[in-house]
């Protein structure tokens, strides 16, 4: 088959990393894959050399970008020329953006053609994949509201079919916000890529570079420095855990591995509250993988995810998570078996409940107090994600949803 593959930035995240794997892997089993991408905004990391230590030649579309701008027309005609020269049998979109855009493209391009008024439009099959999704938690009700009704119409006209990347997920788009009919949707995991994960050579010490002690926890967040990530709440949860009066915690050392327009004012948050001993931005990093490794815990105080691949990762090295119970996190974590005031033990990992800085906090003493629970739910949080999020499942799993579209046409 051709695949033409949307998204609207490879910024550094997940579904950048999703998008270059899945179009280098298809070739693999003889499929032609290209990759349409918008411009990367100053002050975001861009990941064209992940693409190409992939293999991946991406086609860039200067005028698609992140936000709502009158150069979306320029964006919307510039990829309906390369459909038309490309003809493909799948237009796969990733990202609101992208799925907007794209998908109404993908439409034009199906209906645009003299074949229509004999009944015979171009044959092409279009999928959408939500990796997180923009309908709570990130603008204000009139903007929320306005997107849900545009994924509403485009699951409606122009979607044949939506994957999602988490049961919650599911729930949430199709039920909550009632976006397309249920036969619409495949629940399909990320994966990752996870040769070499246990034999990695550190190239440089992490507790060196941050002048931890010994017995300091390194705990870490990666990701993007952006409102709907919370990072001013992860920096309250890390002041009341120094200033709680329980004895005997072990001292914590947080890294901060990403960057974005957040960056100062989380500084200036980190100097004002007496944190500089304490916290280090290490910016945008392409040793990622190197980093999770050398942590202790890695942490997320999101207010809305789909299944981060930091966490994913961190659980494929054996690293704990301690998270805020939203979107596929929850799916990640498992059910709960133990529950606290505003955390719970969960099958392989901890799960915040509340927004509460000190909720966050009293899950970090427990965890870091109990160092054989700690073990325990990162062994189980490994064996689970090595044996359900491997990139070759995915291939598969994608391939697999290709073949049943095709059959359809």
């Amino acid at each position: 088959m051709k695949i033409v593959r949307i998204i609207a930035r490879l910024n550094v995240g997940g579904p950048a990393r999703h998008v270059i794997w899945l179009t280098d892997r298809l070739k693999g089993l003889g499929h032609q894959t290209l990759l349409l991408a918008g411009t990367v905004p100053e002050g975001e990391a861009d990941m064209g050399y992940f693409a190409s230590q992939n293999g991946v030649e991406p086609v860039i579309i200067p005028e698609l970008s992140r936000e709502l701008s009158p150069k979306d027309l320029i964006s919307l005609f510039k990829i309906l020329r390369i459909l038309r020269r490309e003809r493909p049998d799948i237009v796969h979109t990733h990202t609101a953006k992208a799925g907007t855009i794209g998908r109404v493209a993908a439409m034009l391009y199906r209906y645009a053609t003299p074949g229509t008024l004999i009944g015979r439009p171009r044959r092409v099959k279009v999928v959408h994949t939500f990796h997180g999704h923009v309908l709570h938690s990130y603008y204000g009700r009139s903007k929320t509201t306005l997107f849900a009704a545009i994924e509403r119409v485009l699951a409606g006209v122009a979607t044949d079919r939506i994957v999602v990347i988490s049961d919650q997920q599911l729930n949430e788009i199709c039920n909550v916000f009632r976006v397309g009919r249920r036969n619409q949707y495949s629940v399909i995991p990320l994966g990752i890529n996870m040769e070499g994960l246990e034999t990695r050579r550190i190239k440089r010490s992490l507790r060196s570079e941050i002048r931890a002690d010994e017995n300091d926890l390194i705990v870490g967040f990666f990701g993007r420095l952006t409102d709907i990530k919370d990072i001013p709440l992860l920096l309250d949860a890390i002041k009341a855990y120094q200033d709680d009066p329980e004895a005997n915690k072990p001292q914590l050392r947080l890294v901060i591995v990403g960057d974005g327009e957040l960056r100062s004012p989380l500084e200036t948050q980190v100097s004002r509250v007496g944190l500089s001993l304490r916290v280090s931005f290490l910016g945008h990093r392409e040793d990622i993988a190197d980093l999770i490794a050398q942590t202790d815990i890695v942490v997320l105080t999101s207010r809305n995810e789909g299944t981060p691949l930091s966490l994913i990762e961190a659980m494929a090295v054996g690293k704990l998570v301690v998270s805020t119970a939203v979107g596929g996190v929850v799916d990640l974590l498992g059910a709960p078996t133990d529950t606290f005031d505003g955390f719970d033990i969960r099958e392989r990992g901890i799960g915040v409940t509340t927004r509460d800085p000190a909720d966050i906090a009293r899950a970090l003493i427990y965890i870091a107090k109990n160092e054989r629970l700690r073990k325990s739910l990162a062994t189980e949080g490994q064996r689970f994600v090595r044996a359900r999020y491997s990139i070759d499942r995915l291939v598969k799993d994608i391939n697999d949803l290709y073949a049943e579209l095709e059959k359809e046409s």
